[in-house]
């Protein structure tokens, strides 16, 4: 899930170096194709990786045009079937933006798969905080002011590190690279509040 988007150089900085391998996923199929589930979970990864990508280019395209549009408008949401991408956006716009990003991460800019913006970060900073917080009230004094200060203690932590993690956690856990996609269709849709919404369609290929 994302929203927003700014400049993809910013998640590029990891404390090792990430590879792809464009067999990966179809390897563990081939060996764990038995366990349900498993397609599916590949495929929504190899989406919300396409889903970012194609938010970055759409800032992109917005900036080299300076036509004023705003990524920070743009929202998505990966399925196993394809994304939503909530948010005014120009249907051929997005249609060429899809092809684009698809292309760029199979080549190799493995960067836009991140997204500092995505819902990962949020989950990551919430898991941390909420965490972090339980062990200071076991650790600390039960007092009331003791506790406070344990909490914003757990606070503060959690916003210094869960956007690094966050990222982390995207780059190698909620998303991967799409080299088993192809994009179908970008069809145009409203969300539940009837305001403008795409959903781009892909399917596996192996």
């Amino acid at each position: 899930m994302t929203s927003s988007a700014s400049s993809a150089s910013s998640s590029s900085s990891f404390p090792f170096e990430f590879v792809a391998d464009p067999g990966q996923d179809r390897e563990l199929l081939d060996r764990l194709g038995f366990i349900s589930g498993l397609k599916e979970v590949l495929t929504i990864r190899q989406v919300h990786a396409l889903e970012h990508a194609t938010v970055w280019v759409l800032e992109e395209m917005a900036g080299a045009e300076n036509d004023g549009s705003r990524g920070d408008r743009l929202g998505g949401m990966s399925t196993e079937t394809g994304f939503y991408l909530y948010g005014p956006v120009n249907s051929e716009r997005l249609r060429r933006a899809v092809q684009i990003a698809l292309h760029r991460l199979t080549r190799g800019e493995w960067d836009l798969a991140v997204h500092p913006r995505c819902g990962t970060n949020l989950s990551v900073g919430m898991l941390m905080a909420g965490g972090l917080a339980v062990g200071m009230s076991w650790l600390l004094p039960k007092g009331p002011v003791e506790q406070l200060l344990g909490l914003g203690m757990a606070a503060a932590v959690a916003t210094q590190l869960s956007p690094d993690l966050g990222q982390l956690a995207q780059r190698y856990v909620t998303t991967a690279i799409p080299f088993n996609l192809r994009v179908v269709e970008v069809s145009a849709t409203r969300d539940w509040w009837e305001r403008p919404a795409h959903f781009v369609r892909v399917e596996w290929i192996d």
